[in-house]
């Protein structure tokens, strides 16, 4: 959902972008990398910062970008060019979805270098690469189909994405260095606290610099988009929106002029603006959702139309299948929804008080 009111942030960069290839430098030793992505949201920011291990010098890299030729190439520009003649000493891992964690294992053989990620999505991600789990195949389409998407055609192409997540992270790096809540990392002679984030990715993790007055905020905070918030079908009864909101409202102990540096836009000014306009669209949202229901009990697919007011394709359509779930979880967790499964297997959720 584009943010209305992105007038409040503020974009120090103004419109510059790194070129293909390049880097952008945000402050010295922390350098903007952009790739493509094969997706409607068609690209990843990621971060290269200075560093030094055990009297090593070189750099540190903040997520990867999907594994194919493309992005390979791209990142062999920057080796080439933009790391001063220094090698690749760690490869640091926000969470476990492709764009993020694709390139984890072609990095790490290719620098044979230290790889860090929290241990929640290390595994998940070792799981993912070798099987279906929440991202395509059968289950994935019988849990769509319970929740009233009824189109065969796109049925049938979710259940023959079986290879979904592998064809774009092949491999993941055989072992870790774990990434959680409280933690610090060493880069560059500064200190980075861990904040862990939940809702999005079962352990994402951001990373804050005090000294800098950074926040590399993943996929927690984006500037022009809402983060994606799914229920996926392996865990069908979760509640990803409440932690979701929880975890970026404890963003606000950080100053408010704090510079983030999100994984899709530009980096921006304004983190306070940032996670109030995201609380208010998420409780724009589940009103809606809750004046449907009180309407006339509804199921998921059909509230797409009222959540997202844009034609989909089918990728787009599978994260706003688990988005709407999302919105219908938190509400019936919450008791404000009551949920039953009807003779033709679809989950219908009505408020429990017209009044509600």
């Amino acid at each position: 959902m584009a943010n209305l009111r992105e007038h409040e942030l503020h974009y120090p960069l103004g419109d510059a972008l790194p070129a293909p290839g390049g880097v952008l430098e945000i402050a010295p030793g922390l350098r903007w990398v952009r790739m493509g992505l094969p997706f409607a949201l068609d690209h990843i920011n990621l971060w290269l910062l200075r560093d030094e291990i055990d009297g090593r010098p070189g750099w540190s890299i903040v997520d990867c970008g999907v594994a194919n030729e493309a992005t390979r190439a791209l990142w062999e520009q920057v080796f080439a060019q933009h790391l001063d003649g220094l090698p690749v000493l760690r490869v640091i891992v926000t969470h476990f979805h492709p764009d993020h964690i694709g390139l984890a294992a072609w990095l790490v053989d290719k620098w044979q270098c230290r790889f860090a990620i929290s241990a929640t999505d290390f595994h998940l991600a070792r799981l993912a690469s070798t099987s279906t789990v929440g991202m395509g195949g059968q289950t994935a389409a019988a849990f769509f189909a319970s929740h009233g998407l009824s189109d065969e055609e796109s049925l049938a192409k979710i259940r023959a994405r079986s290879s979904y997540y592998p064809s774009m992270v092949p491999a993941v790096p055989a072992s870790f260095q774990r990434l959680m809540e409280g933690g610090k990392l060493r880069i560059g002679g500064r200190d980075w606290a861990c904040i862990a984030g939940y809702g999005h990715a079962p352990e994402h993790m951001s990373l804050h610099c005090a000294g800098l007055g950074v926040l590399i905020s993943g996929d927690m905070l984006l500037p022009r988009i809402s983060t994606n918030v799914s229920v996926v079908d392996v865990e069908p009864e979760a509640d990803p929106l409440t932690l979701y909101l929880d975890s970026i409202a404890r963003l606000l102990a950080l100053p408010a002029e704090t510079l983030v540096l999100p994984s899709h836009g530009k980096p921006f000014s304004g983190l306070h603006a940032r996670v109030d306009q995201l609380q208010e669209h998420h409780r724009e949202r589940l009103a809606e959702v809750l004046a449907a229901c009180r309407a006339k009990p509804c199921h998921a697919a059909e509230l797409l139309e009222l959540l997202f007011k844009r034609k989909l394709d089918l990728h787009q359509t599978t994260f706003a299948m688990g988005e709407s779930v999302a919105h219908l979880n938190a509400l019936w967790l919450a008791g404000r929804l009551s949920r039953k499964r009807d003779a033709d297997g679809v989950y219908r959720f009505s408020t429990l008080d017209p009044l509600a």
